[in-house]
């Protein structure tokens, strides 16, 4: 608002009022670029967000799955953003980088494979001398062939003898079909099985892949035989399940998947993993894995599956496990002790660093990778040397690297995707530490983050799970199928021979059929064959 000098009244009443009328307008102008300051930085934090999330989402979708990033790369990211630009617009030209593929090299057949051999005799002397000939070498050329599966009826013939002295009519009893009423092999129940869990190949895909040979089984029927061959099985994978929960560490995760509920459309259900696995702290005791499904992701499922386990629970920060570490009243510690995952605390900061370069969030990558690495020198250490190196190497750096988040933290805005990266470690401060005390423990999860891949995998094939029986049959065969590949057992062989003796098989010898179990056995019955 602007007067003419000369035109300013001359009366003190008007010149007050006038004065108060300026004063009112200053006042709501700067009321109002105050309000469209907040909606300016409001709107900038949203975009922000939203980029941070289309970000990921484009990387999940077509960019790469690790998270590794060269740490040289990093460093110099936040130490030529810190430094002082030069006065030219000159563009450098791009890094030229460097394929780490290394050249390739011929990786001889398997010698389990059986060979046949066929002769390729030569020609007659071009002289045509016709005389003997000696052998002197030969050459050999291995070339791998495919024989295409094909099936088979195989039929059960049980003839009715009658004695003709005593009149006696004698049949052999029928045979124990894997399923009742049900006119498949253990073999190709199997096969369906592994396709699924395995190779993720979905039902109707299977489906018409049978087709082309003449085969008509329709999707349902397999569905319905792989939710009575998940009762069958049922029995070995509670055992396996309370092998897990046996151990003083248990890794837990969780992921979502579509779920079809009763005729109410569509929601999202959740697979809940569990593994054991302890041979990086030189444990040998073999691993497992164990999933459950649910039709939502509340917090009373994890509580369910591991009532009356006492021990460390690494897991990622999610709400719902707190209740097994605390009373939710009373905030008292309960016999489940948290362990946090750096792995999770790291992948705040390079989602961060998809999206665009920020020193903060890749001098907090690299101070995490320096944990990583003291955890690359003492894979399969003994549990006390890995708490003594974890000590004099590993406390110095967290206790640094501590000091350093909540410094960065206090000079970032609250809202924004950095300031939640750095109050992510800092929140549960204790658990991601706790690694250091005991050296059974890991600094991350990515044990049990590596058991969620073949769901992932199969999660993009057969898109969801039709009913809430049909997400426990699939847990249970992620659990077997996830332990026979941990225990290097070949899933099609075991499930092969299990599903065909199980159900003859006395209940408290289920452990016969826990595939390392399993392994051995088969090992020793072929060394006495061979023998």
């Amino acid at each position: 608002m602007r007067f003419a000098l000369d035109r300013l009244p001359t009366d003190p009443v008007l010149l007050q009022k006038m004065l108060l009328e300026m004063a009112d307008v200053m006042e709501q102008e700067r009321a109002e670029l105050t309000a469209a300051q907040a909606t300016v930085k409001a709107q900038t934090l949203r975009i922000e967000k939203l980029e941070h999330r289309v970000a990921r989402l484009l990387r999940v979708q077509f960019g790469r799955s690790s998270e590794k990033m060269d740490i040289v790369q990093l460093r110099l990211m936040f130490e030529e953003v810190e430094a002082p630009q030069p006065a030219n617009d000159e563009v450098s030209a791009p890094p030229v980088m460097k394929s780490a593929r290394k050249p390739g090299s011929r990786v001889p057949l398997p010698a389990h494979f059986p060979r046949q051999t066929v002769d390729h005799q030569p020609g007659p002397c071009s002289a045509g001398c016709n005389g003997p000939s000696v052998q002197i070498d030969e050459a050999v050329t291995e070339v791998l062939d495919y024989v295409p599966a094909r099936f088979r009826v195989i039929r059960h013939v049980r003839p009715r003898l009658a004695c003709r002295s005593c009149e006696q009519i004698r049949q052999a009893p029928a045979v124990d079909l894997p399923l009742p009423k049900v006119m498949a092999s253990s073999a190709l129940l199997a096969h369906l099985v592994v396709n699924r869990f395995v190779d993720h190949q979905p039902w109707h895909r299977q489906s018409v892949i049978f087709r082309r040979v003449g085969l008509h089984i329709d999707r349902d029927v397999m569905s319905r035989w792989a939710r009575k061959l998940a009762w069958l099985l049922a029995p070995l994978g509670e055992r396996l399940f309370a092998y897990i929960r046996e151990a003083a560490k248990i890794h837990g995760d969780d992921t979502p998947v579509t779920f079809l509920g009763n005729g109410d459309g569509s929601r999202t259900g959740h697979f809940w993993v569990y593994l054991r696995d302890d041979r990086s702290s030189g444990d040998m005791s073999p691993p497992a894995v164990a999933f459950r499904f649910s039709a939502d992701r509340g917090g009373a499922h994890p509580a369910e599956h591991l009532v009356g386990y006492q021990g460390y629970l690494q897991a990622d920060g999610f709400a719902g496990y707190n209740a097994l570490y605390r009373d939710p009243k009373t905030k008292a510690p309960r016999d489940i002790v948290e362990v946090g995952c750096w792995s999770h605390a790291r992948r705040k900061f390079t989602d961060i660093l998809e999206k665009s370069p920020s020193p903060i969030a890749a001098e907090a990558v690299v101070r995490i990778a320096e944990l990583f690495a003291i955890e690359r020198d003492i894979k399969g250490a003994p549990p006390d040397e890995r708490k003594r190196i974890r000590q004099s190497r590993a406390v110095p750096k967290l206790e640094a690297l501590r000091v350093w988040l909540e410094t960065q933290n206090r000079g970032l805005s609250s809202d924004s995707n950095l300031a939640r990266a750095c109050r992510y470690p800092l929140n549960r401060w204790q658990a991601m530490i706790r690694y250091c005390d005991d050296g059974r423990l890991e600094i991350s999860n990515n044990l049990v983050e590596n058991a969620l891949r073949g769901v992932a995998l199969g999660r993009r094939n057969w898109m969801f799970v039709g009913s809430m029986k049909g997400g426990e049959a699939a847990a249970l065969f992620y659990a077997l199928a996830g332990t026979c590949r941990l225990n290097g057992v070949e899933p099609e062989a075991w499930f092969t021979d299990v599903i065909e003796r199980i159900g003859n098989h006395p209940i408290n010898q289920i452990d016969d059929f826990l595939p390392w179990k399993w392994q051995a056995s088969k090992l020793t019955n072929d060394l006495e064959k061979a023998a």
